[in-house]
């Protein structure tokens, strides 16, 4: 799919979806640099959505405007990119997709990057959240179900690596809703969770300030009084957060010495934010509407209210050094939420394949030979 941005407005394509079984109309729209911003950094996006069982690769089409490449993954959520390798965690899989283009070739001659579906980690029904690769090469993911950070195992559907100390056990019970996870150094670095609960959907009591996030190393909790707090990132030596329950942008700063850290807002995104990339001096934030009517009992709901906003489900592009949106890519219809943003380096125009397709099927490659 193209879309084709003109002067500072946008320019939206209309195609009849299928989703959750229902066919509706989903309305994609872009500001008017965006596809001039992706060029000049020589950049594309990856997002997911859980809601729809989509993952998405957003680049530059050739011809001209914008190309929006969709696979069905169900319940696509946490994205790891790492050149030509790209994890994402689905329902009950940890699918690892490669690159299988060389810089030269081309598919329909369009697409410079196709992501094909190599392993595939069954791990379960585990609400697998964020995830990132060690620098041993290993899987590091969210086990929100379990309360705890885990890896693949050749046997099990997981093998436990950490979970927070406020957590007595490992347990088949979502207590905190450990969400989060931060890479620093090639090692787990912060997670972040919506409480310290230690019982059966304890998190759901403490939306509105319980969150928190914790050094993994320590266990020390580093900023507190959150408001469900998702995709934690450390970039240019601050750890980042998203602050969902009030829409913000932000980054910890550091304490005292006599307690946790203070969380300083940037810039405030009108939805409930999800996911977090950076690219130079800029910040990518993913933004979804609310599940319900309302944004039930936080401090997001009276925000969009005092600021004449609706919420929107989609990307800005955020600029570190003033706060402000200077791009946007945005979805309207049936599609209200996404969940992990993730930027692909020196590719314009990528695409993926989903799990058993006849795209999949029918794509065969293999290392070329004497």
């Amino acid at each position: 799919m193209m879309l084709a941005g003109e002067g500072n407005g946008a320019d939206a394509v209309e195609e009849a979806r299928s989703v959750a079984g229902s066919t509706t109309t989903v309305t994609y729209s872009m500001s008017g640099g965006l596809v001039g911003f992706l060029a000049a950094h020589g950049i594309s996006i990856a997002f997911s959505s859980y809601q729809s069982g989509k993952f998405y690769l957003v680049g530059r089409n050739p011809e001209g405007g914008l190309m929006v490449n969709e696979q069905f993954f169900q319940k696509a959520m946490g994205i790891h990119v790492d050149g030509g390798t790209i994890h994402l965690a689905t329902l009950s899989e940890i699918v690892r997709l490669e690159n299988v283009l060389e810089p030269d070739q081309r598919i329909n001659d369009t697409f410079d990057a196709c992501f094909v579906p190599r392993t595939a980690h069954v791990t379960g029904a585990l609400d697998a959240h964020d995830l990132g690769v060690d620098r041993d090469g290993r899987l590091v993911f969210v086990n929100t179900r379990f309360n705890c950070l885990a890896t693949v195992s050749h046997r099990h559907s997981f093998e436990p690596l950490w979970r927070p100390p406020f957590v007595s056990r490992i347990v088949d019970e979502d207590r905190c809703h450990l969400n989060g996870l931060a890479m620093r150094d090639g090692r787990p670095a912060y997670v972040t969770a919506v409480s310290r609960s230690d019982t059966i959907d304890g998190w759901r009591d403490r939306r509105a300030d319980g969150g928190i996030a914790v050094e993994v190393e320590t266990g020390a909790v580093v900023c507190q009084g959150l408001s469900m707090p998702h995709s934690p990132r450390y970039y240019r030596g601050r750890l980042w957060l998203l602050n969902s329950g009030t829409g913000e942008l932000g980054w910890v700063a550091a304490g005292d010495g006599t307690g946790p850290g203070r969380f300083e807002p940037l810039a405030f995104c009108p939805g409930f934010l999800r996911g977090l990339a950076f690219h130079d001096r800029y910040a990518f934030v993913g933004l979804s509407k609310p599940r319900y009517q309302r944004f039930e009992g936080l401090a997001l709901d009276d925000r969009l209210q005092a600021t004449d906003s609706e919420p929107w489900c989609g990307v800005q592009v955020i600029d570190l050094e003033s706060g402000a949106c200077v791009e946007w890519f945005r979805i309207d219809g049936a599609i209200a939420e996404l969940y992990d943003i993730g930027i692909l380096k020196g590719l314009a125009c990528p695409m993926s394949l989903g799990l058993g397709t006849e795209e999949l099927l029918n794509l065969v490659t293999f290392e070329a030979g004497d």
